[in-house]
């Protein structure tokens, strides 16, 4: 399993759109690089998607369609960054301290 003890939450989906899940003993494994590959290149080329939106919704001629266009790819490309984050964060350490712990105060 995970280092969180979790199932991976692979960034593609499955059939019917469902999500697909990837048990595995650390990050290793075919599977993990594949699955971090295609993290990578989603997040670039959502990068390079949200560079061409600005230029378009800076051109005042933009037509409609074009617009449409841009906002189905920027809802993928977001659907696909959520996704990623969604993976990542489930990796990520757990706090040391319990719920009934008191937690240091923020500084200022």
């Amino acid at each position: 399993m995970t280092a969180s003890n979790e199932l991976r939450l692979l960034p593609w989906s499955g059939p019917d759109d469902k999500p697909c899940y990837l048990s595995a003993d650390g990050t290793a494994s075919y599977l993990s690089r594949l699955a971090d590959n295609a993290e990578e290149t989603q997040l670039g080329l959502g990068t390079e998607l949200l560079a061409h939106a600005v230029e378009v919704l800076a051109d005042a001629t933009s037509d409609l369609e074009e617009l449409r266009l841009l906002a189905r790819d920027l809802t993928g490309a977001l659907r696909d960054a959520v996704r990623v984050a969604t993976s990542r964060g489930h990796r990520l350490p757990r706090p040391a301290h319990t719920a009934h712990e008191k937690l240091p105060a923020p500084l200022s």
